[in-house]
């Protein structure tokens, strides 16, 4: 069964210094550079791709997806030939034929079968085993009290060496979106890497477009080159070197003195950069959502009218100036305000300031006594935003022991939440791992949800029902009309506040002349060089 640990781990991959959403081909094929880029990351916790929450951008290099998306939207295909269905319930994923892993062995069906199974099964405690939960036998392996009654996804089936079948739980016209380049539970590993992965983690083999040098470690820079004999579209560098950072901070500085050509940075140092660095800012549409969570356990929260005076007692775009110079956008539904469909306006006046109205609500629920301690991430540039949270607590509601409280790290963070030691609202968060409502209505508002925690552990049997119902509408108009009533459903509840959708920033050197990205995300692939 998925721990509330790593369901939030998964949940909170994304920070200033990595992000997901890369695409994996190329199209322009200008001119490489000799000079490997240096691309900043935070430190990598894990090279297994389904069991890591902090190395995409490394694993977004050196492995491939199945599909991708195009600018337009449109469905694209990678290592897969085709992924095709005819009740969308019941897919068959087609392999194309040449590609090999960096070792030079072929990539097979058996492959993505066997990588899958082990990611699904309950006890292995891959923390992205979750991206498997709508294929049938996902249940029996991690199932909610007891052992596993089954080792293997029963709805998994090999056919050749190039062809596999996939059967879910129920039908689904976004499964070709799943997996794309976000979802890394569901790369493929070589033969032999699951019998000793710990001899394969220190050297890992990947199926992408570049290929790693000699290793990896979490504080050394990693050096990767471009995979000779890939299938796919060659990339338009030569090679590129990750630094990993603790923190935003000095890799901006170190980018300002021309040592590294690439750091995401947040949105907290929007403005300083803009003077900076110039045309040299990148600020992107993103598919994430920044969400104030509550322990729905907590009493002192289960009025829902508490959660909504909270959230009407937010000056989102107030913040959004002093703290992020504008670069965010202040949220008004559940989901990205890029992602296709998203239903703007749907929180209606809860997720509007109205300092009178808020305050008004409170008392009608009781009012609010004791401490109240607003719960984020020390380091992570999030310190003004929970400030200026804090602060508006404090004179808008009148809740004068309101008080922004950081966790030293990420680790101390998970486990207050996670013992439910949380003495107040804390940072919640959701980056969509591929573009659809889907994704983030299902991770963090359905009770296995890999985001979960965001909502408090929200659990509400008739969203899941909804959910279902959009996930199986026969066109996209249908899907996205599904997924607004999904909203409004939740929104009756109100389990937890949304305060912004991304944009994720980037700064970048010299060297760089474009920037690819897709979702939000750089695409090192088909990163262009100045002249």
């Amino acid at each position: 069964m998925h721990s509330k640990a790593r369901l939030l781990a998964a949940a909170s991959a994304v920070v200033a210094l990595t992000l997901t959403g890369c695409s994996a081909g190329s199209t322009d094929d200008s001119a490489d550079t000799a000079e490997p880029i240096r691309y900043a990351v935070e430190e990598p916790d894990s090279m297994i791709p389904g069991n890591q929450f902090g190395s995409y951008a490394i694993l977004e290099t050196i492995f491939s997806p199945l599909t991708d998306i195009s600018e337009d939207g449109e469905i694209g295909y990678v290592a897969a030939e085709s992924v095709e269905s005819d009740d969308a319930k019941t897919w068959t994923i087609t392999l194309r034929e040449g590609w090999t892993f960096h070792d030079g062995t072929p990539v097979t069906a058996q492959n993505y079968v066997d990588t899958w199974n082990y990611a699904a099964y309950g006890p292995n405690a891959w923390v992205n085993g979750a991206q498997l939960a709508n294929v049938v036998g996902y249940a029996e392996m991690n199932p909610a009290e007891g052992e596993p009654t089954a080792t293997e996804l029963a709805g998994l089936t090999v056919v050749d060496d190039t062809t596999f079948t996939v059967e879910l739980v129920a039908p689904d016209r976004q499964y070709p979106l799943q997996l794309t380049i976000g979802q890394t539970g569901l790369y493929p590993l070589p033969d032999g890497a699951l019998e000793d992965l710990e001899s394969w983690e220190a050297s890992p083999i990947g199926n992408g477009p570049f290929s790693l040098v000699d290793g990896w470690s979490a504080t050394d820079p990693i050096e990767a080159v471009a995979y000779e004999d890939f299938a796919g579209d060659e990339p338009t560098i030569d090679a590129v070197t990750f630094v990993p950072y603790l923190d935003t901070a000095t890799a901006y500085t170190d980018a300002l003195a021309g040592e590294i050509d690439i750091v995401a940075i947040a949105g907290s140092q929007a403005e300083q950069a803009r003077g900076e660095f110039g045309d040299h800012v990148h600020e992107l549409d993103a598919p994430g959502v920044d969400f104030l969570g509550f322990d729905l356990a907590d009493p002192r929260f289960a009025d829902i009218r508490v959660r909504q005076a909270i959230s009407m007692a937010i000056d989102r775009d107030a913040i959004n100036d002093a703290v992020f110079g504008g670069s965010q956008v202040p949220a008004t539904s559940l989901t990205a305000p890029s992602m296709p469909g998203d239903p703007a306006g749907i929180c209606g006046e809860y997720c509007e300031f109205d300092p009178d109205a808020a305050k008004a609500l409170l008392e009608e629920a009781g009012g609010f006594d004791g401490e109240l301690q607003v719960h984020f991430i020390a380091n992570w540039g999030q310190e003004d935003l929970f400030e200026a949270i804090a602060n508006q607590l404090r004179q808008n509601l009148g809740i004068e022991s309101a008080v922004a409280t950081p966790s030293a790290d990420f680790a101390a963070f998970t486990d207050m939440i996670t013992q439910g030691a949380a003495n107040g609202p804390f940072r919640a968060r959701w980056g969509a791992l591929y573009p659809s409502q889907q994704n983030t209505l299902t991770a963090v508002f359905t009770p296995t949800g890999e985001g979960n925690f965001g909502a408090g552990g929200y659990d509400n049997p008739e969203v899941v029902e909804l959910l279902q119902a959009a996930n199986a509408a026969p066109d996209l108009e249908g899907s996205l009309a599904g997924y607004t009533a999904v909203q409004e459903r939740i929104l009756q509840d109100f389990p937890t506040v949304p305060l912004f959708g991304n944009r994720y920033l980037y700064v970048t050197s010299d060297r760089i002349a474009e920037l690819h990205t897709n979702s939000g995300a750089v695409d090192v692939a088909e990163i262009v060089v100045a002249d």
